[in-house]
């Protein structure tokens, strides 16, 4: 099949799960036919809180199908327990409610833990509820992951399907993909060798016969987590396609219910967890004929390392060793994550390929005139422009009111703001307004970074305020821009990076708020003088502490209400 066959046949296979899905929005789904149950996993009470309110509204705007049981499942407090340890923990959790009747059920289990340090404009709401530029009403995360995975629960033996939030996977195949074996079976997909260095890669067993198909049912004997290309090819996970090497990397796989069981005991053996554990990592390399205990030792991609880790992954692997890992190769199929802001930017409005295969749209459930080019566009989702607005092309605004005469700069994102006339949005500058609470009132506040910045790169302190960048200036240029000096800078939390630095200005109200730290951005960028308050300035960190789920949630519905209206 040429490339452009290729595309086409990927782009008509996403178009008619989408329709499938469409059809299911609001009504109610008859056993067998959708999954039994959805779990999504958070990161503490406060965040499955939010979730849930998140969910029975959307179910109330008829966006999710209904007769369904939707789960949030938060981690345990204290330890960070990763991914790995939400599946175990969500697992006992399901146990714990349905006992035996566990073993009839479909679920699907999609972690959504964390706060989007990468991609703050979806750290107050969630990942899995992060807006996507098509469908009426607009799609989120959590409907195109249920769309892309509608054909799966009919075709699949009880069990769980475990994935994440922030990517998506798009497949065209001539025939159901059936989960129906013992153990774990996962979905791969063909990748280059440098995309392997970063995800988890497939040591296939030799195939009884060598034709490609769109599907095909193997088995792994080895699973490598993030391998060197060296290794790569000294594993034998090297394959080759018209003279081009590649790899097969993984994205969701498939536990059946006697596995889940297998790792029920293992988790009350281990359990309470003091450690990170990776879904994949540590989960998916204790599987297959090749399996070998020296990886529980490597702890190159650990990003937190504790003592009990080691013992840990030993006895995972103890406990998961002898368990098949079953491959389906989706030979026509595309990766693609969006968990960063660059990452965001490119797929919403210059990346064609996702652009065709989803019919994302240059202007989604908006009221606004955009004129859109052929390659390169801006995108506005669930927001209201006056139509004498301009947004440079490569921007994305989402959840926001902009008044007449706003401008905004190319390469940027505008989240959940209110922009006053006349004003200017530089180039390369994420701008998210937020409501918190503070001293029992409900404030405003508006953050911002540039689309560059690390937000999780650490000081050693206050004073060493030359190692963190903000909108291309070091912090302390940018703290002396501001009339501040290094002593006026206050971090919240025990880490010195921008996640924790108090800088925010706090308002009464939506368009002051974002007024105030649009001035901030401008000096800290060289132009215009500004001096901020030495008092009441929060971080982002402290924002989300005592975020006012209500009022932003109500900011969105009126937008909705105003948009429906004039449709």
């Amino acid at each position: 099949m040429t490339e452009l066959g290729r595309n086409a046949a990927l782009q008509k296979a996403t178009q008619d799960k989408l329709e499938r899905f469409s059809r299911s929005r609001g009504k109610e789904v008859k056993p067998g036919e959708f999954w039994d149950l959805v779990v999504i996993t958070a990161v503490d009470e406060d965040q499955r809180s939010a979730y849930e309110v998140q969910i029975r509204e959307k179910c109330d705007r008829k966006e999710l199908p209904i007769g369904i049981t939707y789960h949030v499942f938060a981690d345990p407090p204290g330890y960070k327990i990763g991914n790995g340890g939400s599946t175990l923990h969500s697992l006992q959790l399901l146990s714990d409610q349905y006992g035996e009747n566990l073993s009839k059920f479909r679920v699907i289990l999609i972690h959504a833990g964390g706060f989007s340090q990468r991609l703050p404009s979806s750290s107050a709401l969630g990942k899995i509820f992060t807006a996507l530029p098509f469908g009426e009403p607009l799609y989120q995360m959590l409907e195109l992951k249920l769309a892309m995975y509608v054909d799966f629960p009919s075709q699949m033996k009880p069990g769980v399907l475990v994935t994440c939030a922030d990517d998506i996977e798009l497949y065209s195949v001539s025939d159901s993909i059936v989960f129906d074996k013992p153990g774990f079976t996962a979905l791969a997909h063909p990748s280059p060798l440098s995309i392997g260095t970063t995800h988890g890669v497939f040591v296939l067993e030799p195939a009884e016969d060598s034709q490609i198909r769109d599907v095909e049912y193997r088995t792994c004997f080895q699973f490598l987590h993030k391998p060197s290309i060296e290794r790569m090819r000294k594993s034998g996970a090297v394959c080759k396609k018209a003279g081009e090497d590649f790899v097969y990397t993984d994205s969701t796989y498939y536990v059946d219910y006697g596995s889940a069981l297998t790792l029920l005991s293992l988790f009350r053996d281990i359990r309470p967890l003091r450690c990170e554990i990776d879904a994949y990592g540590d989960f998916l390399q204790g599987l297959g004929p090749g399996a070998t205990v020296e990886y529980t030792n490597d702890i190159a991609n650990v990003t937190k390392t504790d003592s009990s880790l080691v013992g840990i992954r030993k006895k995972i692997f103890h406990c998961l060793k002898g368990t098949p890992l079953n491959v389906i190769l989706l030979n026509e199929s595309k990766f693609y994550h969006l968990g960063t802001t660059e990452e965001y930017l490119f797929h919403f409005t210059v990346d064609p390929c996702l652009r065709a295969e989803l019919g994302i749209l240059p202007a989604a459930f908006s009221l606004c005139q955009l004129e859109a080019s052929e390659e390169h566009t801006a995108c506005v989702m669930h927001s209201v422009l006056h139509p004498c607005v301009s947004v440079s092309a490569g921007t994305v605004v989402e959840y926001s009111r902009l008044e007449a005469k706003v401008t905004v700069g190319t390469r940027a994102i505008v989240s959940g703001c209110w922009i006053g006339a006349e004003l200017s949005v530089p180039s390369e500058t994420l701008m998210h307004s937020l409501s918190t609470t503070l001293d029992g009132k409900t404030v405003f506040v508006t953050v911002a970074f540039g689309i560059r910045d690390d937000l999780k790169k650490k000081a050693s302190g206050p004073a060493d305020l030359n190692k963190l960048e903000l909108f291309g200036a070091t912090l302390k240029e940018c703290v002396s821009r501001w009339a501040l000096c290094a002593e006026d800078v206050r971090f919240s939390g025990d880490v010195c990076n921008l996640w924790n630095c108090c800088l925010f200005p706090v308002c009464k109200d939506m368009k002051s708020s974002f007024a105030a730290t649009l001035e901030m951005v401008w000096a800290a960028r060289g132009k215009g003088k500004v001096t901020l308050p030495r008092s009441t300035r929060l971080s982002l960190q402290e924002i989300l502490q005592n975020k006012d789920l209500e009022q932003m949630l109500g900011f969105r519905k009126g937008l909705y209400e105003e948009i429906l209206a004039n449709k």
